[in-house]
């Protein structure tokens, strides 16, 4: 009888045991890490506003340069600089700034002339990149401006650029990559390219 006991009470006390030990290995489901974020994503987004096409942010600081369309007094797209460019000093205040000379001249200001009178259409370039050509074209759909770009050999509107920048000096600064965001043409779909200067 006792030894049927003390049977009982090793069984009993294996079982209340076992239950606290930490499951082996093989019972822990694998960790879902997340997908990295892309620092691109982690910047402030301007607001939409009518006739902004695209801004352009880099790793410096959080301050974006906005390229919008620019009109005449009488709402007539400006044949003679199509697009105006502003900063965001989202860095400093959050106001709304002018480039400097030097900013618009040498590092993000654009040069433009209308390659179709008839349908208004213009070949844009950045002064500091002139290996892209972006075009200022009405599309048919919605009958307003945008700004278009080959994204991956295929003509897309563009969103927004980033460049990640380690280092260097204005005039001479050592550029990682620039990341290119924006929309297919033909469907709509969100494409990206990284170019590595």
């Amino acid at each position: 009888m006792k030894k049927s006991i003390y049977i009982i009470l090793a069984l009993l006390l294996f079982i209340i045991g076992t239950s606290f030990v930490s499951p082996t290995k093989k019972n822990i489901s694998p960790k879902h890490y997340e997908k990295p974020v892309n620092i691109a994503d982690t910047f402030p987004v301007p607001p939409q506003k009518p006739g902004m096409l695209f801004y352009v942010q880099r790793t410096h600081n959080t301050n974006t340069i906005v390229y919008e369309l620019n009109y005449t007094k009488d709402s007539m797209l400006n044949e003679t600089e199509p697009i105006k460019i502003y900063w965001i000093r989202y860095a400093d205040d959050g106001s709304i700034k002018e480039l400097s000379y030097i900013q618009r001249k040498y590092a993000y200001g654009l040069t433009s002339f209308c390659i179709d009178n008839q349908k208004k259409t213009f070949k844009v370039n950045f002064v500091s990149y002139k290996k892209r050509d972006i075009y200022l074209i009405k599309t048919n759909t919605e009958k307003k401006y945008r700004a278009c770009m080959n994204i991956n050999n295929k003509p897309a509107y563009i969103d927004k650029i980033f460049a990640k920048i380690d280092g260097g000096t204005f005039w001479l600064p050592h550029i990682t990559y620039v990341e290119i965001f924006g929309k297919d043409v033909s469907n709509n779909k969100p494409v990206s390219e990284k170019i590595i200067p």
